[in-house]
């Protein structure tokens, strides 16, 4: 078995997935005249991207060791389930008392949940080996 593509599989898709999230931050904090810096910023989007990432691609990653890639369906629908239960947690947050516009926070944070997964499985058929 060879890490190596997996590794290069999280890795890339942890980019792709915190250059989305940035780019959204930017957009939606510009466009509503709001921020979040407190709370979220690039470092902590590009740190919870590839580490999303790097979770899925282990997982690819045991599926191949084991000899039982036919599960990556199941793993896929896992990712999907665990990206949804994500956003328990920034619908709960309690954001500091001096933030301005908190209802609007869910609204940038929910979005962002998805992004890696959305990265990794959008580039799994170009990577080699983890289709």
């Amino acid at each position: 078995m060879n890490w190596k593509k997996y590794l290069l599989h999280g890795i890339a898709a942890g980019v792709l997935a915190a250059v989305a999230g940035i780019i959204f931050l930017f957009i939606y904090q510009h466009s509503l005249g709001v921020s979040y810096e407190k709370v979220i910023n690039p470092v902590a989007i590009v740190a919870s991207s590839l580490f999303g990432c790097m979770l899925m691609a282990i997982g690819y990653a045991v599926l191949e060791k084991s000899g039982k890639e036919r599960l990556k369906g199941l793993l896929n629908v896992l990712i999907a389930l665990l990206s949804f239960a994500s956003i328990i947690a920034p619908i709960s947050m309690s954001l500091p008392l001096d933030t301005p516009n908190p209802d609007l926070f869910p609204g940038l944070a929910i979005p962002m949940h998805f992004f890696p997964a959305l990265s990794f499985l959008a580039i799994a058929p170009f990577s080699k080996g983890t289709k």
